[in-house]
C-alpha cells in the first residue's frame, strides 16, 4: 500500500470518506505490451480505516459480496496492525459534483445527466433489495461526491463507511446518533433518529436537484434563505413556467426536451417530501427514469404541452 501511494503522499490524497482517508494508488500490473514495450499500470482507490471495530469488519465482509455495475467494486481488504485498508476500483472521471460545477471538463449535457441519474438509482435499488446480501442496506451518505463516473459517464456509488444493514424483518432502525452529510439529511431521520430506506430516497432527490440545476446541495456563499437547495427550489418544481428559471443555464439546450425536464423535476419533488411515506421507492424511481429517458429521446412536445400529468 505504501508503494502504491508513494508512502501515502499528499499528492495522492483524494479526501475523506465514511471509512477514513482516501488515496489514489497505482501499481504495475505485471503485464507488458510488447507492441510498444510499455508497462501497464492499474489505478485504484485506497481507503484507510483507523482503529476499526469488529462491527466494521463484519460490514466489510458483507460489502465485499456486493456485485452490481453501479456500485464501486471492492478489490481487496488489507489488515496492518491497527489500520485497515480497503482497495476499490478507480473511476477516471472523478465525482459527479465536480462535473456539475465545471471542474476539469465542460458541463454535462442532459443525456449524460439522465444516464447518471438512472445508474445511481439502480445502484441504490440494488442496495435496498434483499437480493443483495439477504437483507436491505441503507447507504446513509448518498451524495453527489459519492457518485463516481466512469469513462462514459457510468455512475457508480462509492463510500459505504456509514452504510447500515437493516435488521431482518424491520423497516425502521432507531439510531442514537444522526450520521450523514448536511444538505442530504432526511428531515424525518434528523427529527426522530429513525433511519429507513426512504432516507436514501431523500438524498437521491437532492442529487436529482443538483443534476437539474447545476447547483450545490448547500452553498454557504448564498444568502441565508438560498443556501439549502431543496428549500430554494422545492416550491416551484411542479410549476412549469417557473421551472425554467432553475434549469442549469450551462446545459446545452439541444440536449433536453422540456417535457422530460418537467417529469424529472416532478420525480425529484416527490423524493424530497418531508414525510417519508410519501416518497417513491428506489425501484419506482428507476422505472420513472426509464420513461423520462424515453421521453427525452423522443423530444416531447415541450413545457407548454398537455401530454404530461403532474403527480401530486
Amino acid at each position: 500500500m505504501e508503494d502504491a501511494t508513494c508512502s501515502f503522499s499528499d499528492g495522492n490524497f483524494l479526501g475523506k470518506g465514511g471509512f477514513g482517508r482516501v488515496y489514489r494508488g497505482t501499481l504495475r500490473s505485471g503485464e507488458v505490451n510488447t507492441l510498444c514495450s510499455s508497462i501497464k499500470w492499474s489505478s485504484f482507490i485506497i481507503r484507510v480505516q483507523v482503529n476499526p471495530h469488529l462491527k466494521q469488519k463484519k460490514k466489510v465482509d458483507i460489502l465485499s459480496r456486493l456485485d452490481h455495475p453501479n456500485l464501486v467494486s471492492l478489490i481487496g481488504y488489507c489488515a496492518d496492525r491497527k489500520q485497515r485498508f480497503l482497495v476499490y476500483e478507480y473511476l477516471p472521471k472523478g465525482n459527479l459534483q465536480d462535473h456539475l460545477n465545471g471542474i476539469g471538463e465542460a458541463k454535462m449535457d442532459w443525456t449524460q445527466r439522465l444516464k447518471v441519474a438512472i445508474g445511481a438509482a439502480r445502484g441504490l435499488a440494488y442496495l435496498h433489495s434483499p437480493s443483495a446480501v439477504g437483507i436491505p442496506i441503507v447507504h446513509r451518505d448518498f451524495k453527489s461526491t459519492n457518485v463516481l463516473l466512469g469513462a462514459n459517464f457510468e455512475a457508480k456509488i462509492s463510500d459505504f463507511g456509514l452504510a447500515k444493514l437493516m435488521p431482518e424483518g424491520q423497516e425502521i432502525y432507531a439510531t442514537a446518533m444522526v450520521l450523514g452529510t448536511f444538505g442530504y439529511f432526511d428531515p424525518e431521520y434528523t427529527s426522530t433518529g429513525k433511519l429507513t430506506l426512504q432516507s436514501d430516497v431523500y438524498a437521491f432527490g437532492v442529487v436529482l436537484l443538483e443534476l437539474l440545476t447545476g447547483r450545490r446541495a448547500v452553498d454557504l456563499n448564498q444568502g441565508p434563505t438560498d443556501q439549502n437547495l431543496v428549500l430554494q427550489v422545492r416550491h416551484i418544481l411542479n410549476d412549469r413556467k417557473k421551472l425554467r428559471r432553475v434549469i442549469d443555464p450551462d446545459m446545452p439546450r439541444s440536449s433536453y426536451s422540456l417535457e422530460s425536464v418537467a417529469m424529472f423535476a416532478n420525480l425529484a419533488s416527490r423524493c424530497v417530501r418531508t414525510e417519508s411515506s410519501e416518497r417513491p421507492s428506489m425501484a419506482e424511481c428507476v422505472k420513472e427514469l426509464q420513461v423520462i429517458i424515453y421521453t427525452n429521446n423522443s423530444k416531447g412536445s415541450g413545457m407548454g404541452g398537455n401530454s404530461f400529468k403532474i403527480l401530486s
